[in-house]
């Protein structure tokens, strides 16, 4: 019987036949009820595309190969799940829709390899946890479109399914102590808001090409404007919002224009977010408990009016005026980045839908001499982390109905190093097969780290 083929991530279910597939010179990749994936796909292995019609059957004969056949069908196993059924004559990826699809598609691919030959046996498989991200931090350091979309390609291959677009920050501390000379960006352009995003920005055509190279490769943009805190760019574009005379990166949440502000940037760029969330930041703002709590429960209830599921960062144990979540908007997505701002022992007895980005295990700073500088630990992880794993011990049960899954982050917090994009890219590289890993199936790879990593960096290199 033909062993699991090694995929990453590993495969949740396999069921070993005998012989095997192989993709020859006739084949093609059919489907009835999903011709544009299937259409991708097929360029992808270099193979026609050819309505199904009334054969799915393939042909074995002489060098001609079989088909390769796309088909929408229920798993049981949830809208990512997916089911591989690879015979002799051809492979059937079955799914409920078009992610599953397509990460039934990624394994198959890692499983043809450069031969074209696919052992003979039938997969099942779907993701551990609904959220498998990646935070990208744009606002301190510009990324070009062309490198966004490369990243969305590099998820889309280890089926993380999030791209956290952190829109608008400013330098950690100003020159000198004057905010007036601190860098700051907002990357989002619109004549709306004349001079409030940077020189280097994205246009409404940059985004919707972001959002269509997410969703032709099962991935969901989670767009995040951060304020009060981090916000020196709203300043900058009107200064008596800001308090302390505007000589801060927080607004002043005593004047009723600051919120309003956020609340029109939002209003103007929701209409590009095609995705169900939207970020509104809410972490680090010291200047009052209670102008933070009364803003964190507008803008929450200000997003669910736009549409969208609000997201923030947990700050509740630090931040709150009573270190815990009395009187804080009870429907809003929580990223678990620092267990004393908020972590799974502060969030004890709540019931926020929690996302782990844990800073002392997922954050990576490039150049840094902190946060992972040169990137993060994959040996660790791969020996050690899940999804439910926070530092400090402080872990989750891996069934707590709260965890939502993982979102690791890059975070340009040093402006003026010198380091570019290429960087980021190999710092995220690095490690996301292993991140993918544990957050798809958990620890069922079965390889020591230095093969599973060798094997990780030969799947971004393809065939």
């Amino acid at each position: 019987m033909n062993g699991r083929p090694v995929v990453i991530p590993a495969l949740q279910q396999w069921t070993g036949g005998t012989g095997a597939f192989r993709l020859g010179s006739g084949s093609r990749v059919v489907s009835r009820d999903a011709p544009e994936p299937a259409r991708r796909f097929a360029a992808e292995l270099g193979v026609p595309y050819g309505d199904a019609g009334g054969d799915t059957g393939g042909d074995t004969g002489g060098d001609t190969g079989g088909d390769v056949v796309l088909a929408l069908a229920e798993t049981g196993r949830g809208s990512e799940s997916y089911r591989l059924e690879i015979a002799p004559e051809r492979v059937l990826v079955e799914a409920p829709g078009p992610a599953g699809l397509f990460y039934g598609t990624r394994s198959l691919l890692q499983i043809l390899g450069a031969d074209g030959r696919a052992p003979v046996g039938v997969a099942v498989d779907w993701p551990n946890y609904p959220v498998r991200g990646y935070l990208l931090d744009v606002g301190r350091r510009f990324v070009t479109p062309a490198m966004i979309h490369r990243i969305i390609g590099l998820m889309g291959t280890f089926k993380l399914n999030e791209l956290q677009l952190h829109l608008n920050d400013n330098e950690i501390e100003p020159p000198e102590g004057d905010w007036s000379r601190a860098v700051s960006a907002f990357r989002l352009r619109s004549a709306a808001f004349p001079g409030l995003a940077a020189a280097e920005s994205y246009t409404r055509a940059d985004w919707d090409g972001f959002e269509d190279a997410a969703a032709a490769h099962a991935v969901t943009i989670v767009p995040e404007i951060d304020a009060p805190a981090h916000a020196r760019a709203f300043i900058a574009y009107e200064p008596s919002i800001g308090h302390d005379g505007g000589d801060s990166d927080h607004l002043d949440l005593a004047n009723p224009a600051a919120t309003k502000l956020v609340k029109e940037v939002f209003e103007e760029f929701v209409p590009w977010f095609r995705g169900p969330a939207a970020h509104f930041g809410a972490d680090e703002y010291y200047q009052s408990k209670e102008l933070w709590r009364r803003f964190f429960n507008e803008m929450a209830a200000h997003l669910r009016s736009l549409g969208k599921q609000p997201r923030a960062w947990g700050g509740f144990t630090r931040l709150s005026p009573t270190g815990d979540t009395a009187g804080f908007d009870p429907d809003v997505v929580i990223n678990s980045w620092n267990n004393g701002f908020y972590g799974p022992e502060g969030a004890e007895g709540d019931a926020y839908p929690l996302i782990n980005s844990n800073d002392d295990l997922l954050y990576i700073v490039p150049e840094a001499d902190y946060y992972h500088g040169q990137g993060l630990d994959g040996a660790w992880l791969h020996e050690h982390w899940e999804p439910h794993v926070f530092a400090g011990g402080q872990s989750l049960d891996p069934d707590d109905p709260r965890l939502l899954g993982a979102m690791p982050a890059l975070w340009n917090d040093l402006m003026h190093a010198t380091y570019g994009e290429e960087r980021m890219y190999e710092l995220i590289e690095d490690t996301v097969g292993v991140l993918a890993q544990k957050m798809w199936s958990g620890s069922t790879s079965g390889l020591p780290y230095a093969e599973f990593r060798a094997r990780a960096r030969a799947v971004v290199a393809g065939p």
